[in-house]
C-alpha cells in the first residue's frame, strides 16, 4: 500500500490525528513536494535490549562515537534500568535526520528503542537514499503490509484432568505469566477480562512494567488487574491517510472482534456464559485462564496494518516484559532480500527471543498449496489450524424424503413440521422486477416482496459473492423473512461462490444454508418441479414443495478429528524469494482453528453476522496460534527457567499424531469438497502433530537453543555477513565455524538437498527423572537412516549428543518424510520428524 503519485500532502486533519498519537514531526511543514513513502531505519549501534546494565552506562559515548559496543547478554527482567537511554536514542534519531536532511521536509514516526535501534520516517526515495549513505545507518527497509490471518476446546484438549489439574485447577493456570497480543486491540468492558471473576485477586508480576493508554474511546479502568496494560500503533498508517478514526479508532479498543478473539482464546476468564442470538452455547475459557493481558493494537479493520506499526508494538511489548507473545498476523508478501529470516518483524521477534519472550504466530490462512507458508524464521513458533471434534450439524428434509446438509445455528422447525417452500422470485410484489432489484433473490429488502406469499411459509433465498464481499448479509436476509413473517428461511449457495467454507451463523429463526452448490441444484430442481405456474404470466399458481428444517442449536462429536483444514498455510518453509527451501521445518505444530467461540467486542465490526454480540465463532490460522500462546503459558508457568526454545521443544516433541480414531492425522488438500480430498498430513502439514496440552508439562527430553545458535543459522546464508551485521551491530567470524543450518537445535530435521549423505546432530536435555532411552527409526523414502547411540541412559540434568546419519539410496525430488522416537522407560516419549526434499543418490 504505498504511496506512489502523491506529489502533495498537507492536511490540517492529518496533523491533528498525527498529534493525538504522540508522533514527533521535524523538518518544518507537513507539506510534501514529491512521492513519499514510509522506511525503517536500523542503525548500526545495538538496541538496549542487548546490554547488560554496566554496558548502558557507555552507551551514550558509544553511540557518540559511531562505535559498536561489547558483548550481548540475555534480557533483564527490570525495564526500567534502559528507560533513561530511551530519551537519548530518541534524541540520537532526531539528530541523525537533522544532519542528513538538513532543510529539507521529513516526519519521523517511530523511535524503536528496545529491540530494534532504528526509526520510521515518511521520506522520498531520494531522502531513503541520502539515510542509507550514512556511516550510522545499517539499513533501510520499505514498511510493507500485514493483515490478520471458546467454549469447547479446553475439553477437547484435556485441560480440565489435564494440564489445569497440574497446575493446580484453572483457578491458577497461567498464574504470573503476562501474555502480550499484537493484534486489533480489545473489548475492555467484556467479562472474559474482568478482574472480579476470581474470587482470589491478581497481582500483577514485579517483571511487568506495561501501561494503560487513555483516550475518550478507552476511558480511565479501562484496564484492571486482568487487562494490565494496552496500547495502540497508528503512525504508519496515519502517514498514509487511511486512518479513520470513526471506525478505527486511535485508542486500544478493538473495532474489528479480531483482537478480542484471539485474547480471550488463550488466556479469557474461566466459566463466562455464551449467549449468540438469544441461545445459550455454554461457557467459554482460555486455555491459561489465570493468565493476564496485555494488547499491543497495530491492526485495524480497514486496512490492516503496516509493518512500522507492528515493529512498534513488538518494542514496546518486549520492553514492557510480556512472557509469551501473539501475533496472529502475517505479510501480504513474501520478504524480498537474500533470505525471508531478514525483514524487520522477524529480526525485532528473535530480539525479543533472546530477551527471553516466546514467540507465537499464525501460519497463514494461504493454504493448501506447498510453500505457502507466512511465518518463516525458527525462533518464531508457527501455528497451522485444524478441526476440533465439535460440530454443529444441521440438514433440510424435502418433501420427497430427500436430506441435504447445512450450517446455521439455528433452531428447527416446529415439532418437525414440513412448511412450504417459497422462493424469493416468486414472492415479488407486482413492482418489481429483475430490472428493478437484480440482486432481489438475496432477500436483503423486504419492500419487494408480498407479505401474503410469504407468510408462515419457509422463504428460499440465494447466497452469493456478495455476502462473502459484505455487501449482503444473512442479517439482513433474516431482517426481511421476520417483517414478511416468514416461518424460516432457506439459503442455497450460487455456483459461483466456489472453495469458500461457510462456519454456522447464528440464526433466531428457524434457517440454514446449504453450502454445496450441487445440494443447492437438488433443491432448486426439487422446488421448481413441484409448483405449479401460470403457462403466460409463468407466476405460481400453487406451491407444491415442502422441508422441515432440523436445526442447529445442539453440538454433535466427530471422531475424525483433528485434520489440517485446506486454508492452513503448509510447508515448506521458502528461504528466498527463488523458492529455495529452508532447512527449517514449517508450521511448528497445529491447534484448533475452525468454528472457535470465543469473546466478541461490543463495537466489532469484522463479522457483521455476530454485530452487537459478545461471543463471534470464527475460523482461522489466527484462532489456532492463540491456543498454542496460552498453553505456552501453562509451561513457562510450571518450567520458569525454559527458554523460548525449550518451550518450543516441549510443545513440539510431545504432539499427538493420531486423531480420535488411533489413526493418522488427515490433510485436507483442497477448496472445493475438503473432507473428500484429503490424505495423511505430513510434516509440511502439521509439522510435529496436534498439539497436547498435558504432555507438553512432561516433555522428559527438550532440544533447547539460544540466540548465538541463531546467529550461527543465520551466518551460513550466502551473503548474509553485511545483513546480519546491519541488524544486530554483530559480525558473523565469530561464528564462521560453528553450527551448519541442519544442526540448529531444533526438534526436527529437514534437508533441503540431501547430496548423497549428511550427518547432523541434536542435542537433548533431561528436565525429568533418571531415565532410560530407545532409539526408534522410521527412514524417509530414499534414505538410509542412523542414529548414534540406539539406547542411553540419561540424569536428570543431563545432556546427550545424538548423531544422525541421513545417506541417499535413490535420487528423487519427492519429498519423504520419517521419524525418530525417544521412548524411556518412565513413559516419556519424544518424537522427532524427518522431511527430505531432494535427494541426489551416488548412484
Amino acid at each position: 500500500m504505498k504511496m506512489k503519485g502523491l506529489h502533495r500532502w498537507c492536511s490540517l486533519a492529518l496533523v491533528v490525528a498525527i498529534l493525538s498519537v504522540g508522533m514527533l514531526m521535524d523538518g518544518g511543514t507537513l507539506c510534501q513536494e514529491e512521492p513519499t513513502d514510509v522506511y525503517i531505519v536500523t542503525l548500526r549501534q545495538a538496541p538496549a535490549a542487548l546490554y547488560d546494565s554496566d554496558e548502558l552506562k557507555t552507551t551514550r559515548n558509544a553511540f557518540h562515537k559511531g562505535r559498536s559496543l561489547g558483548k550481548l547478554t540475555t534480557k533483564p527482567r527490570n525495564v526500567s534500568q534502559f528507560q533513561g537511554s530511551f530519551g537519548f536514542i530518541s534524541h540520537t534519531h532526531d539528530s541523525l535526520l537533522r544532519r542528513t536532511l538538513r532543510g529539507e521536509k521529513y516526519l519521523k514516526i517511530y523511535s524503536y528503542h528496545y529491540l530494534i535501534n532504528g526509526f520510521a520516517v515518511l521520506v522520498s526515495p531520494q531522502q531513503a537514499d541520502k539515510l542509507s549513505r550514512r556511516r550510522e545507518v545499517a539499513n533501510v527497509a520499505l514498511d510493507f503490509s500485514v493483515r490478520p490471518a471458546t467454549t469447547y476446546t479446553p475439553q477437547f484438549l484435556g485441560l480440565p484432568n489435564g494440564a489445569w489439574a497440574q497446575e493446580g485447577g484453572y483457578k491458577s493456570s497461567g498464574e504470573g505469566i503476562v501474555i502480550g497480543f499484537v493484534d486489533t486491540g480489545i473489548d475492555p468492558t467484556h467479562p472474559s477480562f474482568s478482574d472480579h471473576i476470581s474470587g482470589s485477586p491478581y497481582l500483577i508480576p514485579a517483571h511487568y512494567s506495561g501501561v494503560c493508554e487513555v483516550t475518550s474511546d478507552f476511558p480511565p479502568g479501562s484496564c484492571n488487574r486482568k487487562l494490565v496494560g494496552a496500547r495502540h500503533f497508528a503512525a504508519s498508517a496515519i502517514t498514509r491517510g487511511i486512518f479513520n478514526s470513526s471506525k478505527d479508532y486511535a485508542s486500544p479498543l478493538d473495532g474489528d472482534g479480531h483482537g478480542t478473539h484471539t485474547a480471550s482464546i488463550a488466556a479469557g476468564n474461566h466459566g463466562i456464559p455464551v449467549v449468540v442470538a438469544g441461545h445459550q452455547f455454554g461457557n467459554a475459557s482460555g486455555m491459561a485462564p489465570r493468565a493476564q493481558i496485555s494488547v499491543y493494537k497495530a491492526l485495524y479493520k480497514g486496512f490492516g496494518g503496516f509493518a512500522a506499526d507492528v515493529v512498534a508494538a513488538i518494542d514496546q511489548a518486549a520492553q514492557d516484559g510480556v512472557d509469551v507473545l501473539s501475533l496472529s498476523i502475517t505479510p501480504n508478501r513474501r520478504p524480498p532480500g537474500i533470505a525471508t529470516f531478514f525483514n524487520p518483524i522477524d529480526m525485532a521477534l528473535l530480539a525479543a527471543v533472546k530477551a527471553g519472550i516466546f514467540v507465537v504466530q499464525a501460519a497463514g490462512n494461504t493454504g493448501p498449496s506447498p510453500k505457502s507458508i507466512s511465518s518463516f524464521s525458527p525462533w518464531i513458533f508457527t501455528v497451522g489450524a485444524a478441526t476440533q471434534d465439535r460440530v454443529y450439524r444441521n440438514s433440510i428434509t424435502l418433501g420427497n424424503n430427500v436430506s441435504i446438509p447445512g450450517v446455521g445455528l439455528a433452531p428447527g422447525t416446529y415439532k418437525d413440521s414440513m412448511l412450504p417452500l417459497i422462493s424469493a422470485l416468486d414472492a415479488l410484489n407486482n413492482g418489481t422486477t429483475a430490472t428493478s432489484d437484480m440482486y432481489m433473490e438475496e432477500c436483503q429488502d423486504s419492500s419487494i416482496f408480498t407479505d401474503e406469499q410469504v407468510r408462515g411459509n419457509l422463504l428460499i433465498c440465494s447466497y452469493s459473492i456478495r455476502f462473502v464481499l459484505g455487501l449482503s448479509t444473512i442479517n439482513r436476509a433474516l431482517q426481511t423473512a421476520s417483517n414478511l413473517s416468514a416461518a424460516g428461511i432457506v439459503f442455497y449457495i450460487n455456483p459461483y461462490v466456489i472453495g469458500f467454507q461457510l462456519n454456522p451463523i447464528p440464526m433466531g429463526i428457524p434457517g440454514i444454508i446449504i453450502p454445496s452448490p450441487d445440494d443447492s441444484k437438488i433443491l432448486l430442481q426439487y422446488y421448481n418441479s413441484s409448483v405449479e405456474r401460470d403457462r403466460k404470466s409463468r407466476k405460481v399458481v400453487k406451491l407444491g414443495a415442502s422441508a422441515c428444517i432440523s436445526g442447529g442449536l445442539k453440538a454433535s462429536y466427530s471422531m475424525s478429528a483433528p485434520k489440517v483444514l485446506y486454508y492452513s498455510a503448509r510447508g515448506p518453509d521458502p528461504e528466498d524469494n527463488s523458492l529455495t527451501d529452508a532447512d527449517i521445518l514449517k508450521p511448528n505444530l497445529v491447534a484448533p482453528g475452525n468454528s472457535i467461540w470465543a469473546s466478541w467486542s461490543s463495537m466489532g465490526t469484522g463479522s457483521v453476522e455476530f454485530l452487537g454480540e459478545k461471543f463471534a465463532m470464527i475460523s482461522g490460522t489466527s484462532m489456532a496460534a492463540p491456543h498454542v500462546a496460552g498453553l505456552a503459558a501453562l509451561v513457562k508457568q510450571k518450567f520458569p527457567s525454559f527458554s523460548p526454545a525449550a518451550i518450543a521443544s516441549a510443545l513440539s516433541t510431545t504432539a499427538s499424531l493420531s486423531d480420535r480414531n488411533g489413526g493418522p492425522i488427515m490433510a485436507q488438500r483442497a477448496y472445493t469438497n475438503p473432507d473428500t480430498n484429503q490424505s495423511p498430513a505430513t510434516p509440511f502439514d502439521m509439522g510435529s502433530g496436534f498439539i497436547n496440552a498435558t504432555a507438553a508439562l512432561d516433555p522428559g527430553l527438550i532440544f533447547d537453543a539460544n540466540f548465538k545458535d541463531y546467529m550461527s543459522f543465520l551466518c551460513r546464508i550466502n551473503g548474509s555477513g553485511p545483513v546480519i551485521l546491519n541488524y544486530t551491530s554483530q559480525n558473523c567470524w565469530p561464528y564462521a565455524n560453528s553450527t551448519s543450518s541442519p544442526d540448529l537445535n531444533l526438534p526436527s530435521i529437514t534437508i533441503w538437498m540431501l547430496n548423497v549423505s549428511r550427518t547432523v546432530q541434536r542435542v537433548v536435555s533431561n528436565v525429568a527423572g533418571d531415565e532410560s532411552y530407545n532409539v526408534d527409526l522410521r527412514a524417509p523414502s530414499g534414505v538410509s537412516l542412523k542414529v548414534d547411540p540406539t539406547h542411553f541412559n540419561i540424569l536428570n540434568g543431563q545432556k546427550q549428543v545424538l548423531t544422525i546419519s541421513l545417506n541417499a539410496t535413490l535420487s528423487s525430488s519427492a519429498m519423504s518424510f520419517g521419524r525418530i522416537t525417544l521412548s524411556g522407560d518412565q513413559g516419556h516419549v519424544i518424537n522427532v520428524p524427518i522431511s527430505v526434499i531432494v535427494k541426489n543418490s551416488p548412484i
